[in-house]
Parts: C-alpha cells; structure tokens; sequence
C-alpha cells in the first residue's frame, strides 16, 4: 500500500493524522516543527515523538521529500534543479541570486493547459496538478534551503489553476507553525483566472502578478486564449476592488515581443486601462523557445517602453535575464528531460 507524505500536509491535516495513529494531539505540532523548522529526512528522526508513535506513523506514512535528479547552474550564479515528479513526469525550479536575496521560482503544474502562444511549458500539454508537498519540497530540498529570501509561483503551470494545493503551500510557508516567511516575500503570479483570483485575494495576504501581454484584446487573445474566458478588463475591474497599499503589492508582467506589442501606442493604452490601480509593470525580454515566429523587442525599444510609461505615472522597470546559458525559459529544461524519457525509459 502506498503510503501518504506527511511533508506538505497543514496543522489541521496533522491533527488528524495524530489522531489517525493514535498520538496526543500536541503531536501535530511536534511534527510540523520537524517538518518545516528542522532539518531532518526521517520519521525516525522525530525523537520527541515515542517510539510506539513513530512505528505508528510509519505504518501509514512517509517523511515525503523528493530530490532533484539535475542542476544546472548558469554563469550568472542562477540555477535549474530538475524534480522528478509522480507518474514519471519532470518540473523544474529555478534559484536567482541577487545582491543579499535569493529568489526561487516554484512550479505549481506538471505541464499547464492555458496553451499561451509564447510558453514552452504550454507545449508539453497537461500532466498534472502537484501537491501543497511538491510545491513547497521546491524549496526544502534546494542546495538554498535556509537561505531562500523570496518565493514567487511563475515556473511551471497556472498557479489558480490548481489553487487548493497552491493556498495550502502559502499557508504552510507563512504560518507560524510553518516556514514562517512574511507575505510580503511570497508572489503569485496568474494569466487571470478569475475565479481562482478573487479566492486568492479573499484568503492570502502574499502579492499578485497578473501576466498581461498587450492592452488590446484580439491582441491578447493570439498570444493568450484566456482572455476569450476572463478578458483583461474584469481583471482588471476586480483588482481595482481590492486596495493594494504598503502591505501588498499588485504588478503586471508584460513579456516584449519585437513589431507586436512594444509601440508607443500598447504603452499609451496600457496607461489607460492602468489608470487607478496602484502598481508596477515589470518589462521581460522574451527568451526564444522552438517553432514559434516571435522575437524579443531590441533594447532601444525596451528603454523607450519603460520611459514612456514611467512618464505616464507608472513604475516600470526592465527585468533582468537570467541563466540564458541554461535554458532561461520556463519548460525548456523538463521538455528536455521529458523526451529524453521517452528515448531512454531508464533516464
């Protein structure tokens, strides 16, 4: 019988698992210090636990981390580690160093299933949600582990689109029993599910990204079939619902695809539909992924963007490419592996 990963699982989760074997129920908060606050691998290792209880425990369950299988690491001090995942699939997590902080970039899906026209990992199809474990095991079982400063959900997949396991991983990384990580330290990033997002905004105190791409619908529907489901202007309608002060933080991710939409007329009209909501826009450079027709802006345009909307009033800043030598773009790595797979079923 397969058992169950006690990592990943909440304080409620653990009161029933006490109960479940038959421990105090002080035991779940015993077991979420070891599995969140100590650096331990084992049930064994949990020696404030008896022994009866341990053996209890183990009938049924495991720790539950799982190592990466690869790393890569980029010139820049960036790295890619590579998870395998249930049903022999792979996800992949990327740590940005920079100055004093260290960034992971979790994933929340095995594939995703928005199909955005410029997402290698929308290519893949797909495979899988991953469990509140798996996301925050992105974390725990990284060379950084103890040292990461920020954590933002823009790897792989669509964070509301798996929003349980992706409130619960939030939970786990802010409450005091878990990681205890401030809020402020933690984005999650969505294509604007609407749904998933007003939970999100009803539930989590973390910060939002919201992929936006280009101001004008048709436009955006090329680029991301979404919007036919939630069109950017009842995102942005819901967003300007909620006040977003000095405690959160609301931006938007705008990828530059050179001759589409980086001419002063996208960023006259990204003002516009901006306008009210306090925010940041964040400008990426695309990074080229197979059999798609798109480029990156040049950096002449890129500044000009920038400038233009920092002269309308919002912050704007040029994201930083990082580890270009080891597939900068999200999906690029596991595709990799993922066929490489399929060639070698022993891989």
């Amino acid at each position: 019988m397969e058992k169950e990963r006690l990592f990943g699982k909440t304080l409620d989760e653990l009161k029933a698992v006490a109960a479940q074997v038959g421990l105090p129920k002080f035991a779940a908060k015993q077991m979420a210090d070891w599995l969140y606050k100590k650096d331990i691998r084992s049930i064994d290792e949990m020696t404030n636990l008896s022994v009866k209880g341990r053996e209890a425990l183990k009938e049924h369950f495991e720790f539950g981390l799982s190592a990466p299988t690869k790393v890569q690491a980029s010139i820049d001090g960036t790295k890619k580690y590579l998870f395998p995942t249930d049903h022999a699939k792979f996800i992949e997590t990327a740590m940005i160093p920079e100055n004093d902080r260290k960034t992971v970039c979790v994933s929340s899906q095995v594939g995703c299933k928005m199909g955005c026209l410029f997402c290698m990992t929308g290519k893949q199809g797909f495979q899988g949600h991953l469990t509140a474990g798996e996301i925050v095991n992105q974390i725990r079982s990284i060379e950084e582990n103890g040292e990461v400063s920020n954590i933002v959900y823009m790897g792989m997949g669509e964070p509301f689109d798996n929003l349980d396991n992706v409130l619960k991983s939030v939970e786990i990384l802010t409450s005091d029993w878990g990681y205890a990580m401030s809020p402020k330290r933690i984005t999650v990033s969505t294509i604007g599910i609407l749904p998933g997002m007003k939970k999100f905004l009803e539930t989590s105190t973390a910060h939002l990204a919201v992929s936006l791409h280009s101001p004008f619908d048709e436009e955006r529907k090329q680029l991301m079939p979404i919007q036919t489901a939630y069109p950017i202007q009842k995102v942005l309608d819901e967003i300007k619902s909620w006040e977003f002060g000095r405690q959160r933080r609301v931006s938007f991710e705008y990828i530059m695809f050179g001759g589409l939409n980086d001419t002063p007329a996208h960023a006259k009209e990204l003002a516009r539909i901006l306008n009210g909501i306090k925010c940041r826009i964040n400008l990426i450079r695309f990074h080229p992924i197979p059999d798609t027709p798109l480029k990156s802006s040049d950096e002449e345009t890129l500044q000009s963007f920038k400038d233009l909307l920092n002269s309308k009033g919002i912050l704007t800043t040029i994201r930083a490419s990082r580890g270009q030598d080891i597939y900068a773009a999200c999906g690029l790595l596991s595709t990799k592996a993922l066929v490489k797979k399929e060639e070698e079923p022993d891989y």
